[in-house]
C-alpha cells in the first residue's frame, strides 16, 4: 500500500480555483494533482452531480487520492488529457486547472535528484516509468545537444562551454550524481551566483528529461479542443519559458508567429483573458518559498 506523502500548501489556491468560475454540476480537470490541494478546493465548490478528474504521472501522488465518488485520479502524463478523458466517457469540460513545474514534494525527496540541496543520483524523472533520466542526458548526449538543452531551457549564455566541460569530464568516468556534476562545473559556479546558475542548469536538464515544453504545448492545444465555450483555463507557471507559451496561446491561439487577419484586419482568437496576471503576495511567499516565481493566468474559451 502506498503511504500518504507530505506535500506543501498549494500555490495561489483560491485565485486559481476562483478563476475556474465553478458551476456546481460542471466537469473539471486538475492536471497536476500532487498533494490534492487544488482538487479538494474544487470538490468543495461542486454539487453532488459535479465531476472532477485529476492527472498525475508521479506514482507518489496516488497515495493522496481523495475518497469522493465525484473524483477520479488518472496516473498519466497530462499530455494525454484528451485520450484519457475520452476513455472515461468525457468529451468536453467546463474548466481545466494546471499548476506547472515540479511539486514541492518532488524537490524535497533527495533521491529524486531535483533539488540542488541534496546529493543524489542523476534522475529528475517526474514519472519513474520514463526511460530518459538526467544521467543519460549528462552522460550520453552529444555536445551540440547538451549545448541546446542549456541554452534553450536554462537560458545560459555560456551553454557551449558548459557542454564542452561535461563532455571532456565524462571521458574519464561517468558523472553519476548531482554532487559530481557540481564538481565538474564548479569553475562556472562562483559563490555570488552559485545557486542561481545551478538552478538554471538543473532546470534545463529537468525540462529535457521530462520533455516539459512539448508536453505543455500538446496539453494547451488539447485543452482548447475539450473546453466548452465559456469554459475556463487556469494556469500557474514558474519560469518564463512556460509563461511565454501560455501567454502567447491565450492571446492568439499560436505558440509562434501571428494568426491570419480577415479582410477587416481582425483575427479570431480562441480565448479571452480574464482579469490581470496574478502573482502571490509576500505573506504566501513567506509560508511557501516555491510560490515566489509563480504567475497565474486565467482565460475563457470564446
Amino acid at each position: 500500500m502506498t503511504t500518504k506523502m507530505e506535500y506543501h500548501n498549494p500555490v495561489l489556491l483560491h485565485p486559481t480555483v476562483d478563476g475556474l468560475n465553478i458551476k456546481p454540476d460542471g466537469v473539471y480537470v486538475d492536471v497536476t494533482f500532487g498533494g490534492g490541494g487544488h482538487s479538494k478546493e474544487i470538490l468543495k465548490r461542486l454539487g453532488p452531480n459535479g465531476r472532477l478528474f485529476a492527472f498525475d504521472q508521479d506514482e507518489d501522488a496516488l497515495a493522496n487520492a481523495l475518497p469522493d465518488e465525484r473524483f477520479t485520479l488518472i496516473n498519466e502524463n497530462f499530455r494525454f488529457i484528451k485520450r484519457f478523458l475520452r476513455f472515461h466517457g468525457v468529451k468536453s469540460v467546463d474548466g481545466i486547472l494546471a499548476d506547472l513545474g515540479v511539486s514541492s514534494h518532488q524537490f524535497d525527496v533527495p533521491e529524486r535528484g531535483f533539488s540542488t540541496r541534496f546529493d543524489a543520483e542523476l534522475d529528475m524523472r517526474m514519472s519513474q516509468r520514463n526511460d530518459l533520466n538526467a544521467y543519460r542526458v549528462v552522460n550520453e548526449y552529444e555536445e551540440q545537444d547538451l549545448r541546446r538543452v542549456f541554452f534553450d531551457y536554462g537560458e545560459l549564455k555560456n551553454a557551449p562551454v558548459l557542454a564542452r566541460t561535461i563532455v571532456e569530464a565524462r571521458k574519464d568516468y561517468p558523472i553519476k550524481t548531482t554532487e559530481e556534476l557540481k564538481e565538474v562545473l564548479k569553475k562556472f559556479l562562483p559563490e555570488k551566483v552559485r545557486n542561481k546558475v545551478l538552478a538554471q542548469i538543473y532546470q534545463a536538464i529537468r525540462i529535457e528529461v521530462n520533455q516539459e515544453m512539448d508536453v505543455l504545448k500538446e496539453f494547451i492545444e488539447q485543452s482548447l479542443e475539450i473546453l466548452k465555450p465559456g469554459g475556463r483555463f487556469s494556469v500557474i507557471s514558474y519560469h518564463s519559458l512556460e509563461d511565454r507559451l501560455v501567454k502567447r496561446f491565450i492571446k492568439n491561439g499560436m505558440f509562434e508567429g501571428e494568426p491570419e487577419r480577415d479582410f477587416y484586419g481582425n483575427f479570431s482568437v480562441p480565448f479571452k483573458t480574464i482579469g490581470k496576471l496574478i502573482v502571490p503576495d509576500n505573506e504566501e511567499i513567506k509560508i511557501n518559498n516555491r510560490a515566489r516565481s509563480a504567475k497565474l493566468r486565467v482565460a475563457e474559451k470564446l
